[in-house]
């Protein structure tokens, strides 16, 4: 398969009667001329680190190197186990871990680029909420990344994964998207529901600017992540609603290309546009790097 359009493939999971993440994995060990096993026991691997690198990044006393950022995770932590956040402990606890993978990336610390490494927090946290919640077993949450992936691999192939060619559509939308397909296939959806869900996803995130103060991926990053994985919720709560996105989820995503293609390189990385720029951003680069 060529992962150039996400239709295709839930075509052909539709076809086959199968989920997507069979579909999946099945073409993955064709390509890679090795046994389904193999390739599942590598991305169990994969979900190994991203419950690692949440509670990494709930230690609350550990920053960053630069000083800007740490110990949000642990706050949010203690906002929901004392029940005072508002929207219930699922959309807490999700906050919480996107946050915690986003601090351990900030930290220096190993965690899985899903993606990319400044939107690393989004499907872990979204995977890891759910599969706790409801006791999914570990085999299906293993078997959703490979859906997750396949959504990745079309955005990037159609667009890009990248904050320095599309902006931060390209990296938190991107892995929002994924985690919203996901999410849904785990809930019991259907494959044109986990499509839905990745168009919706998508369109919520367009034209979301990469402007990180100081050129770090903490601010605004972190708490993007956290933005990402909420996202996600929705969009996958919508589609196993039955709400369906007006645009289909390739030609959002080829929108989402031509955005970042018309978005100026300030906005793109730079740290010259945006967040960055504002005089608070700008004295804190001063902190960081002393001009």
């Amino acid at each position: 398969m060529k992962y150039d359009s996400l239709a295709d493939l839930v075509l052909q999971a539709e076809n086959e009667n199968i989920p997507l993440c069979k579909l999946i994995l099945r073409d993955q060990a064709q390509q890679a001329e090795t046994e389904e096993k193999v390739l599942f026991e590598n991305m169990k691997r994969s979900l190994i680190v991203m419950r690692e690198s949440v509670e990494s990044g709930l230690d609350a006393n550990k920053r960053s190197a630069s000083g800007l950022t740490g110990g949000d995770a642990f706050k949010m932590r203690e906002a929901v186990n004392a029940n005072k956040n508002i929207c219930g402990r699922i959309f807490g606890e999700a906050m919480v871990k996107a946050l915690a993978v986003s601090q351990t990336n900030a930290c220096m610390g190993r965690i899985v680029a899903a993606p990319t490494a400044g939107s690393c927090g989004i499907l872990p946290a979204a995977l890891l909420t759910i599969s706790d919640d409801r006791n999914i077993s570990e085999d299906d949450v293993v078997m959703s990344l490979f859906t997750a992936s396949a959504v990745g691999m079309v955005i990037a192939n159609k667009a890009s994964i990248a904050g320095a060619e599309g902006g931060c559509q390209a990296e938190c939308g991107a892995a929002s998207a994924m985690a919203a397909s996901a999410l849904v296939e785990l809930c019991g959806g259907t494959p044109k529901q986990s499509e839905h869900a990745c168009a919706i996803a998508l369109k919520n995130i367009l034209g979301l600017v990469c402007d990180p103060v100081a050129g770090l991926v903490e601010i605004p990053c972190i708490k993007r992540n956290a933005m990402g994985v909420a996202n996600a919720f929705v969009a996958a709560e919508l589609a196993l609603a039955g709400v369906e996105s007006a645009i289909p989820a390739d030609e959002v995503i080829y929108a989402m290309k031509k955005i970042g293609e018309a978005m100026s390189p300030a906005l793109k990385e730079t740290a010259e546009g945006g967040l960055a720029a504002t005089p608070t951003g700008k004295k804190l680069c001063e902190k960081v790097f002393g001009h």
